[in-house]
């Protein structure tokens, strides 16, 4: 019988996702066509409402699943959910030629005096520290390459995500270690040199090889820490590398050599400085202090899906432009909330959405949008006013005076709101009175 029924659906012109989400339903329930009937005629009258389809789909969802508990909505309760929702939509709908923009701003602005300059903020372990408030807003519109506090918040796969020991394994694959953190590191000023002895027990435990450590190590000083003056020695046997300057006559160069050495990347991500574990929601999560997206993607374990970073320049890089305006939405609108300040999401959304409009991430300043806009004016308006204007002398730019800065500097009415209507048919002859009523 069922079958019959998604024959009907499939004979409605229905948006793809609605359509599947009523087909999906049907071939999973048995259903009369009582039901059948109550739920086509509720289909029909939301897709005929002036409604987003997100909403259309939340709306089906809400019907269908009071149907599966055998609670289906009365038609007098579908009505009126029907007309609030209507409703609260038309509400928040623009008018047309509204200045959405200075809304923008006033908005975010506005609550933006009351952030505090609080700086650095322990998220529930004293080890990783993260810049909230004001100073954080601030980086998310000057789109910096680099945050002061980058952070990561790393998910784990299924069979990694409920086992502390396996989620400690991944921890130690992203957590970058230094070489003295597996061996004993010693100076030998009599002949010269720097010997470093492996503790097998620690790189037992750290789940690391201690031949891997013996042929990373002169590797990554050589192209990770730009230091070559040195020759090595490896007895594999012993666990023993020993590192020789070159210059055999200079303390200098010894001690330069030793520094290098205790500090080398042997295991990890480089610019993963600290991993905490912790456990949230029934499954471990880890927290960085640090940030490398590509590289902790590649680690064994790490879930690709929900791993998020507060490198916004970073995200750009890897998951493209649309990730980096997602995650400019979700950075600023969190560090508002964080204050306890509410602003519509969709303020936010205006300014991700200029600030990622070329393809790249651009700031809110004169190095980026307000520095690019067509209108010699208004670049002139917003910073070095001379150096722009001196500028468009030169290239003998034209300014065709389309936005409001420009035209509120020459005293025109603003191509906003009524200042936007157009005369758009003139009459070819003149209009002339031919008699009297």
């Amino acid at each position: 019988m069922n079958e019959q029924y998604i024959e009907t659906i499939d004979s409605y012109t229905l948006p793809e996702t609605i359509h599947k989400l009523i087909s999906d339903w049907l071939a999973q329930h048995e259903v009369d066509e009582e039901i059948f009937d109550r739920i086509l005629r509720r289909l029909v009258r939301i897709h005929e409402a002036d409604l987003p389809v997100k909403t259309h789909d939340q709306l089906i969802t809400l019907i269908l699943k009071k149907e599966e508990k055998g609670s289906p909505v009365t038609d007098d309760q579908f009505d009126e959910i029907l007309k609030r929702v209507v409703n609260e939509y038309q509400s928040t709908r623009i008018e047309p030629c509204e200045a959405v923009g200075i809304i923008a701003a006033q908005s975010i602005g506005e609550p933006g005096t009351q952030m505090t300059m609080r700086t650095f903020h322990y998220a529930g372990v004293a080890e990783i520290n993260v810049t909230l408030g004001l100073p954080r807003l601030i980086e998310i519109m000057d789109a910096r390459r680099e945050p002061s506090t980058p952070a990561m918040t790393i998910y784990l796969e299924d069979g990694f995500r409920d086992n502390r020991d396996r989620a400690r394994e991944v921890s130690w694959d992203i957590e970058a270690s230094p070489l003295h953190e597996f061996g004993d590191i010693t100076t030998d000023m009599e002949n010269m040199r720097v010997i470093v002895t492996l503790n097998k027990a620690v790189c037992d435990k750290r789940r690391i090889k201690v031949s891997e450590i013996l042929e990373r190590a002169p590797t990554k000083i050589r192209d990770r820490r730009h230091y070559r003056d040195f020759e090595s020695e490896v007895d594999e046997q012993a666990g023993i590398l020993r590192f020789l300057p070159k210059d055999q006559g200079s303390y200098q160069n010894l001690f330069q050599l030793v520094e290098h050495v205790r500090n080398v990347i042997v295991q990890g991500i480089d610019d993963i400085q600290r991993v905490v574990v912790r456990k949230e929601s029934g499954e471990y999560i880890l927290y960085t202090e640090g940030s490398n997206l590509k590289d902790v993607f590649e680690v064994e374990g790490v879930d690709t899906t929900r791993t998020r970073t507060n490198n916004i320049s970073e995200i750009s890089q890897v998951l493209g432009i649309e990730a980096a305006r997602d995650a400019i939405i979700h950075e600023a609108n969190s560090t508002l909330r964080e204050q306890g300040i509410g602003v519509d999401v969709r303020h936010i959304m205006l300014v991700a959405d200029m600030m990622c409009m070329d393809g790249e991430v651009k700031q809110i300043g004169r190095h980026g949008i307000a520095g690019e806009k067509e209108s010699v004016l208004s670049r002139a308006a917003f910073e070095v006013t001379v150096n722009h204007l001196l500028d468009a002398s030169i290239a003998h730019e034209h300014d065709e005076l389309c936005g409001v800065t420009e035209n509120v500097i020459v005293g025109q009415p603003i191509r906003l709101g009524t200042g936007d209507v157009r005369l758009v048919v003139k009459p070819m002859q003149p209009i002339t009175k031919t008699g009297e009523n």
